[in-house]
């Protein structure tokens, strides 16, 4: 993989960019996807909101100035292209974001691109009864096991907010699953 800085460079050369977008494209796409499969929990949503954020960052990233690390300011966008898209879809229908998110989770096994067993269908339901900032921090933190600095540069939250949201969606974690 190309160095950070250089590939920044690269992605701000007009002559460049196309390749530069492409080799991004590559470096981010697998762990982007699985980002936004956690928030939006639907395969067809998550290509969509994937799409939607490398189209924004190509077009944006002259404004990227790198004063967080590429990967902070792609998390960045593809977290709030996914809850806009929650929040819009779940307005359309005429619900709560955490009711569309409740019941993405109960579809979940008959889901065909869901792979995970009856624990993992548990935990998923446990996270989707968790409110949306708990549920991106544990996501973050518990699967894709970043640090609570890199989140806290993504989600522009502090440490000190983000421990106790972890520590609170562990706790109802714990209680959802012991109830269910």
């Amino acid at each position: 993989m190309i160095e950070e800085r250089l590939l920044v460079e690269n992605l701000q050369n007009e002559s460049l960019k196309h390749s530069a977008f492409e080799m991004l494209v590559d470096a981010y796409k697998e762990r982007l996807y699985w980002h936004i499969r956690r928030i939006l929990l639907d395969h067809d949503d998550t290509d969509d909101v994937l799409q939607n954020t490398f189209i924004k960052c190509y077009e944006n990233i002259d404004s990227f100035k790198g004063n967080s690390k590429l990967y902070s300011w792609l998390y960045r966008i593809a977290t709030n292209e996914a809850l806009s898209f929650l929040r819009q879809k779940s307005r359309k229908l005429g619900i709560e974001s955490s009711d569309y998110i409740d019941q993405k989770a109960s579809q979940l096994e008959s889901d065909v691109y869901f792979e995970g067993d009856a624990i993992e269908t548990s935990l998923q339901k446990a996270l989707a009864s968790l409110p949306e900032k708990q549920r991106l921090v544990f996501n973050m933190k518990y699967f894709e096991e970043m640090k609570y600095e890199e989140i806290s540069e993504i989600l522009e939250t502090s440490v000190g907010a983000l421990k106790a949201s972890y520590h609170h969606a562990t706790t109802k974690i714990k209680e959802f699953l012991t109830e269910h």
